[in-house]
């Protein structure tokens, strides 16, 4: 497990004072002021966050190191993370996408179907992108109970009962039909 958490994302410049819009990740979205300071991915650099007010789509806020919005607009696309230890401790059925990369999924049967690459969320369910084992193809899995009934941190793996037409058919039927005149 990692220690950083990403905890939002820096979404441009708000202004022309150096403000920028920042898109929490957080269930509680105000939360992430709570976390400052706020780290780059690589820990090199310290972002010390203040939220002045909601704007669409997340929040207007002041980055004490930024002062003008070139410098807000250099940072569009900087991803926040938090410190592990910072963050709440979560209940039993609930994971940080960041515990989740990484994994090796296995169907109901014991058989490796792939890994998770990663966590997306388009505004609906929480979908893992699975690498398929031995194949270059991803495919995307529902995080829900019913498809992934078995999470386990401890050994690096998850248990998937994937819907039908998830995973691709490793023999697939032939299509038959009068198409020839048969």
């Amino acid at each position: 497990m990692t220690d950083l958490i990403c905890v939002g994302a820096i979404a441009g410049s708000y202004g022309v004072r150096g403000e920028v819009r920042v898109k929490s990740f957080c269930a509680v979205p105000e939360d992430i002021e709570t976390y400052t300071p706020l780290w780059s991915e690589d820990r090199s650099t310290q972002y010390s966050l203040a939220l002045l007010h909601q704007v669409k789509h997340g929040f207007a806020a002041r980055i004490a190191e930024i002062a003008t919005k070139e410098d807000a607009d250099a940072l569009r696309g900087t991803q926040l993370y938090a410190e592990r230890d910072q963050l709440p401790s979560l209940p039993d059925d609930e994971f940080y996408h960041a515990d989740l990369i990484g994994l090796e999924v296995y169907d109901t049967g014991g058989v490796l179907l792939g890994r998770v690459k990663t966590v997306q969320n388009h505004g609906a369910d929480d979908l893992l992108e699975m690498q398929l084992a031995g194949v270059t193809n991803t495919t995307f899995l529902p995080f829900t109970k019913a498809a992934v009934p078995t999470v386990d941190l401890a050994s690096g793996r998850i248990i998937a009962d994937p819907p039908a037409g998830i995973l691709p058919d490793k023999d697939p039927v032939p299509v038959t039909g009068e198409a020839d005149g048969d």
